[in-house]
């Protein structure tokens, strides 16, 4: 990684810890108990933290999913992430168009699972990201329904893995999980 992209990920750390993450009893979304919190839309809906996410993310993307065309993930966690990755890629002169993957379809209309399709060719190479990665749920969810929307997914990209069995899960699914952090970060 480069010195700039060293300096960014402390500085992107250092926002996570002081923002977004919190040492206290909580229940998660997958129904568990845990002893810290972290809420990663925070920092990522800082202008700060969106650009840190965007760099961060995008240099990963290009190093482990070069061919890629596309980012996004399941609404919400992933929403302002796959932005500040797409719209960084535009002022770097490397745009990947960025996509959202409903948790459900689309009530009205054309009853869509996924915004954003359209700026994508069937058979579009595509990074998933996820905020957090705790059990994999999320993230398999947006990998399976990209896949059944015709699009190749290369891999996924999470800000924090919890390290609480997510990792398995989603490579046990054949797709690769790449973390700018994890749990360790935050308690060592």
């Amino acid at each position: 990684m480069a010195e700039p992209l060293v300096r960014d990920r402390a500085r992107l750390l250092e926002l996570l810890t002081e923002r977004s993450f919190e040492q206290r009893r909580v229940v998660l979304s997958s129904g568990k108990e845990s002893d810290f919190y972290i809420d990663c839309k925070r920092t990522a809906l800082l202008a700060e933290g969106h650009f840190l996410i965007g760099r961060l993310f995008l240099d990963a993307i290009r190093r482990e999913a070069p061919e890629a065309v596309g980012v996004g993930g399941l609404t919400l966690g992933a929403d302002p992430l796959a932005s500040a990755v797409s719209l960084t890629g535009y002022l770097s002169g490397t745009p990947l168009a960025a996509f959202i993957v409903r948790k459900e379809p689309k009530g009205h209309g054309t009853g869509q699972w996924i915004e954003g399709l359209s700026g994508l060719g069937q058979g579009a190479a595509v990074a998933i990201v996820e905020d957090v990665v705790t059990t994999g749920a999320s993230t398999l969810k947006a990998i399976e329904r990209a896949q059944l929307e015709g699009l190749k997914v290369l891999g996924a990209f999470a800000l924090v893995d919890r390290l609480e069995g997510g990792r398995e899960a989603v490579e046990a699914s054949g797709h690769r999980l790449h973390t700018l952090f994890t749990r360790k970060d935050f308690i060592p």
